[in-house]
């Protein structure tokens, strides 16, 4: 709803750039879309490796 609210205003004072920024945000979008999968998988690795290196000192406090 900011995005939004933000756009109206640039609208109002400069609407051409806001144009611009309506027909460019997607294709930036479509661009970035790979890198936040990538984070996404690294983040996963992360917690995965975090797991594992932590498993044994919770079976010993399980015990």
């Amino acid at each position: 709803m900011l995005k939004f609210l933000v756009w109206c205003i640039l609208l109002a004072v400069c609407w051409p750039l806001a144009l611009i920024a309506l027909v460019l945000y997607p294709l930036i979008w479509l661009v970035l879309l790979p890198f936040r999968i990538a984070g996404i998988a690294v983040g996963s690795v992360m917690v995965l490796v975090g797991a594992i290196f932590m498993l044994p000192s919770r079976i010993v406090r399980s015990l």
